[in-house]
């Protein structure tokens, strides 16, 4: 296999094992978000779980949160505003969750623009997140 030397590589996040440990163990994720404000995946469950009561605006503030930690994340390693990254590592996941739940919070408050721009940071990020995330 050829590779395309346009194509900056693949982003890959370092794990924040103390954090993922205690988000996987059920301690609440405000509490996990505040322990660890720069772990994207205590905020996008925040997000999530807001989106499921139906609470909108909670929804969007914390993906908001948890999409700019995670860019900040992003370029800290390496990222320059584009190109892969891939969803089945792990420590991805956090900031492509927050990505789809702002894309689904702003669809909810009829930031359609919004909703867009986050879809498709999330199809040139990876696809499979999109599918993952339930944006397909």
């Amino acid at each position: 296999m050829t590779k395309n030397l346009l194509e900056p590589p693949e982003t890959l996040l370092p794990e924040n094992t103390e954090a993922q440990a205690e988000l996987g163990a059920g301690t609440d994720p405000a509490v996990v978000a505040a322990h660890h404000p720069a772990f994207s995946a205590a905020w996008a469950a925040l997000a999530e779980a807001a989106l499921a009561s139906g609470e909108n605006i909670a929804a969007y503030a914390y993906a908001r949160t948890g999409y700019h930690r995670g860019l900040d994340a992003l370029r800290k390693a390496g990222w320059k505003g584009f190109g892969p990254v891939p969803w089945r590592h792990e420590p991805n996941q956090g900031v492509l969750r927050s990505i789809a739940a702002l894309a689904k919070a702003a669809k909810a408050i009829g930031e359609d623009d919004e909703h867009d721009r986050c879809r498709q940071l999330l199809v040139d990020s990876d696809p499979a997140s999109v599918e993952a995330t339930g944006l397909a």
